[in-house]
């Protein structure tokens, strides 16, 4: 009955409508759906669209042809009435919105509905979970933006993505991840956290990580106000099929009216967070403060990337390391290193100043492990080094290369500054801050400047003159909106390191001279830099086949992973087999052990064999399921 009066209800003048969404959808606790209605021939497109972009429209129910009920949804449904208002569309052209389609029965016996669930079904979730909902405290329709994301073409149906933003307090960011991503059938969990405007590498430029310019510009529903504290929240939104029935130029097709839903017999199925596996449960991560940009994995994901990074921290060479660990910087690096396109690393530590070439064996390893990661994931890479060093450096690539340890070579640079506008050209296409090259650099293992402007190694012996100003670039990423920073190390003296300067200024030996004062946004402590790109790569994978991650990563569009991507991913990762040869490159070309300087297989005093073969090893036994003993 309470269904039936809500039905009832909307056969209201169509200036109550919004009156009606605001006041009546939570409180019905009863699932909601969009709808669009298409002709018979256009449907089986209309469908495979639906599966192929599931985040924006999870497909509740398709009917028959000319069938105006939905017997899974609704007993006595009519769509031509039970929608407050409709969208008539011609030629895909809006010409009209109306109170009902029964002026169009004839038509419709030739066309089907299709059904799609709805984030207002998830609203009454929310607010069970404490969590304020900004646009029913002011009683407004959703905010529901057009944004720069392609959904999946299938056929004559092509648009971008549409979604909705919600205000939520940063402190119910969990929560509010966790209850959405529990009911797919009404969008599942957000698709993007944080400032919606961010910059590409890739043209044109600026570009938008969903393409809104302006939250007060709403395409449909009305502008929400935020409250202080409040981060924006978005959620794919079904008013796309609305896009989608325009892209088509359909003839004649109808849908909804953006906010007036059709109310199904069907209860909100809100599950408790507490109830659900860590392989189902979403936490988020800020990973950047400008622009304000959070990421999310499951919750068991995360545990393993905390699991190498305390493989990775381990101190064998008993240096003291362990004071400066801060935990979650590797997931962190992680999860901003998943959503870049195009990756600066750098590499070299010249602590050898008495020999030719000055380089250790720790840092270029690493570095190349990262490298065969993220190429693997589709991204651009770099690498910048001394100039001094780059010949060396293309060498040692390329017998990596042909022996197999990197699939292909990467790009080697070096930067000169010419000027005080170097490093602002550099980084970004004609020195502009709006067109940046890169989105995120790397230093692994890189000599970081002091506080004095001189270069040290850990015997405070000053090694500027063999040091190109790569932490320049550093600086100059902290002012540009879209790139953020991981610095890797091992003593505290290593570019990116700035972070933790007091820590290692209190606790490392001659760490009042010596400490990095260039800092990252990511400080990722480890026993040997190497062992943090290791560990770096293999969060990657694992974030990468994390389907809460993913589905984030993509907007909720597309299709996951194939077998044959994972196996791909899989194969670039560090292998004792494939370190062990690299070592072996840089020992051919005089590259030295670091804390002893022996042409050995040996990295910081310690032997390949059985220390850094060992923790390859483990950090693999984390990252990669065991194979089936069948």
């Amino acid at each position: 009955m309470f269904t039936q009066a809500i039905r009832g209800s909307r056969l209201i003048s169509q200036t109550k409508f919004y009156t009606w969404g605001t006041r009546m959808r939570m409180d019905s606790g009863f699932l909601q759906a969009n709808v669009v209605i298409l002709h018979k021939n256009l449907a089986d497109d209309f469908e495979a669209f639906c599966r192929a972009n599931g985040s924006p429209l999870p497909l509740l129910y398709r009917s028959q042809t000319g069938e105006w009920g939905c017997p899974p949804l609704a007993a006595n449904a009519d769509i031509r009435t039970d929608c407050p208002q409709y969208c008539v569309f011609e030629n895909g052209v809006l010409t009209s919105k109306v109170a009902n389609l029964l002026p169009y029965t004839s038509q419709l016996q030739n066309m089907v509905s299709f059904y799609l669930g709805c984030s207002f079904s998830f609203e009454s979730a929310l607010e069970k979970a404490g969590v304020p909902v900004r646009n029913v405290e002011q009683g407004k329709n959703v905010s529901m933006f057009r944004t720069a994301r392609p959904c999946q073409r299938v056929g004559g149906f092509e648009c971008p993505l549409v979604v909705t933003m919600r205000p939520v307090p940063q402190d119910k960011l969990d929560i509010v991840a966790q209850c959405t991503h529990l009911i797919p059938q009404a969008h599942g969990g957000p698709v993007h956290i944080g400032d919606p405007v961010s910059y590409s590498t890739l043209p044109p430029y600026p570009t938008a990580m969903l393409g809104i310019q302006d939250l007060t510009q709403p395409e449909y529903g009305d502008p929400v106000e935020s409250r202080s504290g409040d981060v924006p929240v978005f959620w794919a939104c079904g008013v796309t099929g609305v896009e989608a029935v325009q892209s088509s130029k359909a003839s004649l097709a109808f849908t909804h009216s953006p906010g007036c839903m059709f109310v199904t017999d069907k209860e909100d199925m809100a599950t408790s967070p507490l109830t659900v596996k860590p392989s189902e449960c979403p936490e988020t991560f800020c990973i950047s403060q400008n622009p304000l940009h959070y990421s999310i994995a499951s919750k068991a994901t995360v545990e393993k990337i905390r699991q190498l990074e305390e493989i990775a921290v381990e101190d064998p060479g008993q240096r003291g390391i362990r004071v400066l660990f801060v935990q979650d910087e590797l997931v962190r690096s992680c999860l901003s290193l998943s959503h870049a396109s195009s990756v600066l690393i750098t590499t070299g530590f010249p602590t050898h100043y008495m020999h030719d070439p000055p380089e250790e064996t720790d840092g270029p390893p690493g570095a190349i492990a990262m490298a065969a990661t993220l190429q693997s994931l589709g991204k651009q890479v770099a690498v910048v080094t001394d100039q001094r060093a780059l010949d060396m450096n293309r060498r040692i690539v390329q017998d990596a290369v042909e022996r197999g340890v990197i699939k292909t070579a990467v790009p080697l640079l070096s930067f000169q500054n010419t000027g005080p506008d170097a490093a602002i050209h550099f980084l970004c296409h004609d020195g502009d801050p709006n067109k940046p090259r890169y989105d995120h650099l790397v230093a692994i293992e890189r000599s970081g400047r002091a506080s004095d402007g001189n270069y040290y190694n850990m015997r405070m012996v000053n090694i500027k003159h063999l040091v190109d100003p790569i932490d320049d670039l550093f600086t100059a990423a902290s002012s540009i909106p879209g790139i953020s920073t991981t610095g890797i190390g091992d003593g505290g003296n290593e570019l990116g390191m700035g972070k933790v300067k007091d820590l290692v200024k209190t606790h490392m030996p001659n760490g009042g001279v010596i400490a990095c004062d260039v800092p990252a946004d990511f400080a990722v402590t480890t026993g040997v830099s190497n062992w943090g790109g290791y560990a770096v790569a293999c969060g990657l994978y694992l974030l990468n086949c994390c389907p809460i991650h993913l589905r984030y990563l993509q907007c909720g569009l597309g299709q996951p992973p194939t077998a044959q991507d994972q196996e791909a991913w899989a194969n670039s990762l560090p292998t004792v087999e494939k370190e062990e040869e690299l070592l072996s490159i840089l020992v051919k070309y005089g590259v030295r052990s670091g804390k002893t300087g022996n042409l050995a297989l040996e990295v910081d005093g310690l032997t390949f064999h059985p220390t850094h073969s060992d923790l390859i090893r483990r950090l693999r036994e984390v990252t990669l399921p065991a194979p089936s003993s069948s």
